[in-house]
């Protein structure tokens, strides 16, 4: 059996790898970042099996998909909540939920075998998953932060945040107030805590909120520059890959 992981911690890759070689599988390759799979995936033999995570580094691993037409069986490991499983369940598609289990992970993998030889239609069904994980219907998002500075405690509304953003390994906000304030998290699990319809991860760095939204402006290479009313510290670029996503949200 072939087997890929993608994921991008490398803790959990590294772990995933060793509760695999416990059941006698032996992992082809692990990576790390949408481009990074996108490449090797153009380049090698899709493998029989591919452990996924849904958030990537650089963006969300559906856009693996719409580059290439995958033929590999899909385990996802995924940390989205009991609502967005259902679109799992829904398409029989097998999951993991980060922890992973170990016997999880072993029933997971029997079924697999059992399935073989397997049809997928990848697309279609991620498809339909996306949108479930897009437009959540009872999900709730974060409304407001607390952050601590010195011995005080600040809260934040989420309506008073213009953009997250990373820098130097770290997270901050920007606010309407001009103010930068350092978060504890990473930016990908802020972007699991946002509602979509408010905030758009328009590239590797930035996190924007629609009413922080001065102006657009065409960039290079058929991307777009975003000018913010208070935030000025970094150009904001749309990446080209997430240009057509963007001016979607923003209709």
């Amino acid at each position: 059996m072939n087997v890929l992981i993608i994921e991008d911690e490398k803790p959990a890759a590294r772990r995933l790898n060793r509760m695999l070689a416990e059941l006698n599988i032996e992992v082809q390759q692990m990576l790390h970042s949408v481009e990074e799979s996108l490449n090797w995936l153009q380049n090698n033999k899709h493998p029989d099996l591919i452990f996924l995570d849904i958030q990537l580094s650089d963006g969300l691993s559906f856009e693996i998909f719409e580059e290439i037409e995958i033929k590999s069986a899909i385990i996802f490991t995924t940390a989205y909540d009991e609502y967005a499983l259902k679109a799992f369940k829904l398409n029989s598609i097998d999951y993991l939920l980060k922890p992973i289990d170990d016997e999880e992970l072993a029933t997971a993998v029997e079924q697999f075998k059992k399935q073989q030889p397997i049809q997928t239609d990848v697309k279609v069904n991620l498809d339909d998953i996306r949108k479930l994980l897009v437009n959540p219907v009872d999900r709730k998002f974060k409304k407001r932060l607390s952050i601590k500075i010195g011995q005080h405690i600040k809260i934040i509304h989420i309506q008073e945040v213009e953009c997250f953003y990373s820098e130097n390994k770290s997270t901050y906000i920007h606010t309407i107030e001009n103010r930068n304030y350092l978060l504890d998290n990473s930016l990908e699990n802020w972007q699991e805590q946002l509602d979509p319809e408010q905030f758009f991860r328009v590239n590797r760095t930035f996190i924007i909120h629609i009413n922080a939204i001065k102006d657009i402006v065409t960039y290079s290479n058929s991307r777009l520059k975003l000018i913010l009313y208070s935030y000025n510290e970094q150009d904001i670029i749309v990446s080209r890959e997430r240009v057509k996503e963007f001016k979607n949200w923003i209709d």
